[in-house]
C-alpha cells in the first residue's frame, strides 16, 4: 500500500493537494468566523463569499508555485513561501471584500484566518515531509535483508546535513549513518536531524573501530587539497573507504544527492579553494565577438572552447591540424553550445601562413586564443626543427596576422618551462613570449600571455601515465625522488586564462598562482592509495632518472621579473618589457634558415643561445 502511494502519478498528487487545501482553507475561514462572531451564526452572504475567498487563496498558492515543490525535500524557504502566499491572498481577500461594498466580514476574521491558515497549510506540508521520511524508512525495512554499510560523515555543515538527510531516505542503498565528525569543538555532542556529532576529525580512527565504520563521506565543499589529503590519510589509517561530495560550484548549481557522491580523485588532493571571484566573472558582453582558438582539440584548447562557447559569442572558430581531435571537440560543442553561437571547425596548420591568411580574410576575428604548440619536453628534444617551425614560426604567423587584420585581443598560452629554459620546448615558448611582447609595443592589438605550470590530465602529463601503470599492476615510474611540479586542474587554469584576457592592457605576461609545488613521488603514492593499493606491497615504484631536457624544479617567473597583484587573487602580472621587433624577427629568420642546413643538436644550441640572451630581463618600460 505504501509503495503504491509512493509511486502515485504526479498529476493525481497535485489534484489531491488542491482538494485538501480547499478544505483546509474553508475550515480556517469558518473557524475564524465562529471565534470572532459566535453566537451570531453564519451570515448568508459569507456562505457564498467564502467560495470566492477559497478560490483566491488557491490561485495565490499556484502563483507562488506551492504545487511545484517536492515536499519530501521541503526546506525553511518553502515554509516561508507558504506564509508569503497566505499573506498575499489575505490582503487580496480584504481588498476584494471592501471593493465589493460588503463589509459584513470584519477584518479581525481575516487576521485570525491568516494565523490558522499558516498553521494548517504549513503543518500539512510538514506532515507530508515527515510521512515521506517514514515511508522511505518503512520501504528500507521491507527490502531484502542485506547487511547495511556503516557510514560516517566528515563535516557537520550544510553539505553534511544534506547528505545525512539523503542517506536516511535512500531506498536504493543500504547505508546506516552512525554520526558526524567536525573540527569545530563547539559542535561535539550536538545533533543534526537526530544524528550525533561524535567529535573531532582526528578521532576518525577510534570512531571507525568503535562503530565498525566502512565508509567516510567528506562533506566539506570548501576544503583545499591539503585538508582533503589529511582526511584521506586518516581514512587510510582507519582502513575505511573515503568518498567526497561535489565541489563548491556543483553545490551552488544544484542539490547534493547520493548519486553525486564519488570516490576521492587526485584532483581533490591537489585542488584549492575556489574564490567567489572565480565563480562569477565580471566578463564583458561577447555576443558580437568572433573568437578563434588554435589547438582547439588539445587539452587546454578544448576546455577554452567549452568555457568561451558558454559565454555565447557570435562565432567561435575551432582550429586544429588533427582531424580526430577537431571532430571530437566540434561534436561536443555542437551538442552544448548556445543557439546564438555559430561553431566553425577548421582544419589548418599554424605553420601554413597562406592558409591562416585566408581564414583571417574570411572572418572578422575579434579575439584569438593561441594554444597550439608541441609541449612534450623529452619528445621535443629530438625534434628541434619541428618545434621551431610549429611553436615559434607558427606563433609568429598568428601574431603578425592578428596585427595585420586588426584583431582586438590576442592571448598566448605559455608555460613555466619558458623561465630559465633548459629544454627545447621551454625555450620555444620563451621566444613566443618575446614575439608577443615585441609586437605589442608597436600594435593596436592587445597582445598578452598567460604563464602557468602543469595541468592535471592533459595530453602527455604524468597523471594519465600513472593511471595506466597502476591499472596494469605497475611498476610506476618516477624520474627522481625529489622532482617537483606545479599542478592545476584544466578548468581552473582556463577560467583564469579567460579572466586574464579581460584584464590585459597589452604586452604583459600574466602568471597564475599555482599554489605549492607537488612532489611527483608523493603524487604517485597518492594515486596508488586512491586505487585501494599500497606502494611496494601491491605496486612498485622505480626511479628512472631525469629525461632529456627535464629540470628537478620548475619556476613561474624570472628572478628580475616584478610580480604585481591583480583584481583576482590567483592572477599576477609582470610589466611589459622592451623588445625590438625587427631585431627579434631577424634572429628568428636566421634560426629558420638553419633548419635545412643544421643538425638537431646545433639547432638546439642556437635556440638556447637566443633564449639565454633574453633571460636577463630588460628594465620595465
Amino acid at each position: 500500500m505504501l509503495k503504491k502511494i509512493a509511486d502515485m502519478d504526479n498529476r493525481l498528487k497535485i489534484t489531491i493537494l488542491l482538494v485538501i487545501d480547499s478544505g483546509l482553507c474553508s475550515a480556517t475561514l469558518l473557524l475564524s468566523w465562529f471565534l470572532w462572531l459566535y453566537p451570531e451564526g453564519i451570515a448568508e452572504s459569507f456562505k457564498w463569499e467564502m467560495g470566492i475567498f477559497v478560490l483566491i487563496r488557491i490561485l495565490s498558492f499556484t502563483g507562488f508555485k506551492l504545487y511545484n515543490y517536492m515536499w519530501r525535500y521541503a526546506s525553511v524557504k518553502a515554509i516561508l513561501n507558504i506564509g508569503s502566499a497566505i499573506t498575499a491572498s489575505t490582503f487580496i481577500m480584504i481588498v476584494v471584500s471592501r471593493l465589493w461594498g460588503r463589509a459584513s466580514i470584519p477584518i479581525p476574521v481575516f487576521i485570525i484566518d491568516w494565523a490558522f491558515a499558516v498553521l494548517a497549510i504549513g503543518g500539512f506540508r510538514l506532515s507530508l515531509r515527515l510521512y515521506q521520511d517514514f515511508l522511505s524508512q518503512h520501504l528500507n525495512k521491507n527490502r531484502t535483508e542485506d547487511i547495511k554499510r556503516k557510514v560516517i560523515i566528515i563535516g557537520a555543515g550544510d553539505a553534511g546535513e544534506i547528505v545525512a538527510r539523503e542517506i536516511r531516505r535512500a531506498t536504493s542503498l543500504q547505508y546506516e549513518l552512525m554520526g558526524f565528525l567536525d573540527d569545530d569543538a563547539q559542535k561535539k555532542g550536538r545533533r543534526i536531524n537526530g544524528v550525533p556529532i561524535l567529535g573531532h576529525t582526528e578521532n576518525l580512527v577510534a570512531m571507525a573501530k568503535k562503530y565498525e565504520i566502512e565508509i567516510a563521506i567528506i562533506a566539506i565543499p570548501s576544503a583545499e587539497g591539503k585538508e582533503i589529503r589529511r582526511l584521506v590519510s586518516l581514512c587510510e589509517d582507519a582502513k575505511i573507504k573515503s568518498q567526497i561530495t561535489p565541489g563548491l560550484i556543483e553545490i551552488i548549481s544544484g542539490r547534493v544527492s547520493l548519486n553525486q557522491i564519488r570516490n576521492v580523485r587526485i584532483e581533490d588532493l591537489l585542488g584549492r579553494k575556489v574564490l567567489e571571484k572565480d565563480l562569477a566573472l565580471n566578463i564583458q558582453d561577447m555576443s558580437d565577438e568572433t573568437i578563434l582558438i588554435t589547438g582547439a582539440g588539445g587539452s587546454i584548447g578544448s576546455e577554452l572552447s567549452r568555457q568561451l562557447c558558454a559565454l555565447a559569442p557570435k562565432k567561435i572558430i575551432l582550429l586544429d591540424n588533427s582531424e580526430y581531435a577537431l571532430y571530437k571537440i566540434e561534436q561536443e560543442i555542437q551538442a552544448i553550445h548556445s543557439p546564438f553561437t555559430q561553431v566553425i571547425p577548421i582544419i589548418a596548420d599554424v605553420k601554413n601562413r597562406s592558409r591562416l591568411e585566408n581564414i583571417f580574410k574570411a572572418y572578422s576575428i575579434s579575439s584569438v586564443y593561441h594554444a597550439a604548440a608541441y609541449k612534450h619536453v623529452p619528445l621535443m628534444e629530438c625534434n628541434v626543427s619541428e618545434v621551431i617551425q610549429n611553436n615559434i614560426l607558427g606563433t609568429q604567423n598568428m601574431v603578425s596576422l592578428s596585427d595585420q587584420f586588426g584583431v582586438q585581443k590576442f592571448v598566448l598560452i605559455s608555460t613555466d618551462k619558458a623561465v630559465n629554459a633548459s629544454n627545447v620546448m621551454g625555450a620555444s615558448k620563451r621566444v613566443c613570449e618575446m614575439i608577443m611582447q615585441a609586437q605589442a609595443a608597436v600594435s593596436k592589438t592587445v597582445f598578452t600571455a598567460v604563464r602557468f605550470g602543469n595541468v592535471l590530465g592533459s595530453n602527455g602529463s604524468v597523471v594519465p601515465l600513472f593511471k595506466k601503470q597502476i591499472k596494469r599492476g605497475g611498476p610506476v615510474t618516477v624520474t627522481h625522488s625529489e622532482m617537483t611540479r606545479y599542478f592545476m586542474t584544466i578548468p581552473e587554469a582556463v577560467r583564469l586564462v579567460i579572466q586574464a584576457g579581460f584584464l590585459a592592457k597589452g604586452g604583459e605576461i600574466f602568471i597564475l598562482d599555482m599554489g605549492e609545488p607537488v612532489k611527483i613521488l608523493s603524487l604517485a603514492k597518492d594515486m596508488i592509495h586512491l586505487s585501494g593499493l599500497e606502494e611496494e606491497k601491491d605496486i612498485k615504484i622505480i626511479f628512472t632518472g631525469l629525461r632529456p631536457g627535464e629540470k628537478l624544479h620548475e619556476e613561474l617567473s624570472f628572478e628580475k621579473e616584478t610580480l604585481s597583484p591583480t583584481k583576482n587573487q590567483k592572477i599576477f602580472v609582470t610589466k611589459p618589457i622592451q623588445c625590438d621587433l625587427k631585431e627579434l624577427n631577424l634572429q628568428i629568420e636566421k634560426l629558420a634558415q638553419e633548419i635545412a642546413s643544421q643538425e638537431e643538436f646545433q639547432l638546439k644550441r642556437n635556440l638556447l643561445e637566443l633564449v639565454t640572451e633574453s633571460t636577463e630581463v630588460p628594465a620595465p618600460i
